[in-house]
């Protein structure tokens, strides 16, 4: 994992790709376009491309009308207006009358930094999984993203929630990597707890596998990048093998990542779960990794968390 690349990037790249394959994508922003790398997409194609400018629920309700028409509509901005402002419209518009609209939202978690709280969208996926019909994608790296959006295009009319980071990450995957609606991958695997990350945090897990590992403690790791629907089946199977589980997110403890595998496995097989997360709490301004390390976003937060909870798991 030594190079990086932005997920917001590759988003960029890949919708000028896929452009230019299908005649009926049209991309929507909300005057962010230099932000969502959008603007590759609207240099290349400016026919089909839409600034509608700082009015969020009306690209919402354009995108849905132009969904309605046969288009396969992509709207972008930053997570916190996407999800926030035009929580009301993603609802009516797209999820209550299943229109084919992909809310690609980037700058999501505390790492958007310095413009701080008001920006930092940290409820994002809570507020999007509520929603009915709503499926929502959390890519791990660049190459996931590019192969995710594939994904979408050609194998999904449903609403779609796609989060992105502002940031690079490393990159994890390879271009031969197919990517699976629903399906967790396995990046390691282990026996004494398992990891189950989404995101800027599934590098970290790694990196806490990798430290956990030299201690003789064996870790199985898994990319949960679709956080709904969910794969109940993985987290069933790491519950059962492993017995002992750590969720990581760059997002709310409540309602997010950690939420949801605890939503399965409290019905279905019961095992000690901790959650790594922002608690309830809001962001601050600050440098991105200062942040993380600030809310214990980090590898080494993941390798106390495991340790914990092996501890817990032995003495029960």
């Amino acid at each position: 994992m030594t190079q990086s690349l932005g997920t917001r990037d590759c988003y960029g790249d890949v919708l000028v790709k896929l452009g230019q394959q299908n005649p009926n994508i049209v991309v929507l922003d909300a005057d962010l376009s230099c932000s969502t790398r959008t603007e590759k997409f609207a240099k290349a194609f400016p026919e089909r491309f839409f600034n509608i400018g700082i009015a969020e629920q009306d690209m919402i309700a354009t995108a849905a009308g132009l969904a309605a028409s046969g288009k396969i509509a992509f709207v972008s901005t930053f997570a916190v207006f996407a999800t926030g402002r035009a929580w009301d419209q993603i609802r009516q518009s797209l999820c209550y009358s299943m229109q084919n609209v992909k809310v690609v939202a980037t700058h999501s978690g505390v790492t958007v930094g310095e413009d701080s709280a008001t920006h930092q969208a940290n409820e994002d996926i809570a507020l999007m999984r509520s929603l009915p019909n709503m499926s929502i994608v959390v890519p791990a790296d660049g190459i996931e993203t590019e192969k995710a959006i594939e994904y979408l295009v050609n194998n999904e009319k449903c609403p779609v929630y796609v989060r992105l980071s502002r940031g690079k990450s490393p990159v994890i995957f390879d271009s031969q990597y197919r990517f699976q609606k629903g399906k967790a991958v396995l990046l390691e695997d282990g026996s004494d707890a398992t990891v189950i990350a989404i995101g800027t945090m599934v590098s970290r897990a790694m990196q806490a596998q990798q430290m956990l590992k030299k201690e003789g403690i064996s870790v199985r790791i898994l990319n949960m990048s679709t956080v709904k629907p969910i794969d109940q089946g993985a987290i069933l199977a790491a519950a059962q093998e492993t017995g002992a589980i750590v969720t990581a997110e760059e997002h709310s403890v409540i309602g997010g990542l950690g939420s949801a595998v605890a939503e399965v496995i409290s019905e279905q097989c019961p095992v000690l779960l901790k959650r790594i997360g922002l608690n309830d709490c809001f962001g601050i301004s600050g440098d991105a990794e200062k942040l993380l390390t600030h809310y214990g976003l980090t590898a080494e937060a993941i390798v106390k968390a495991v340790k914990e909870i092996i501890a817990r798991k032995r003495k029960a």
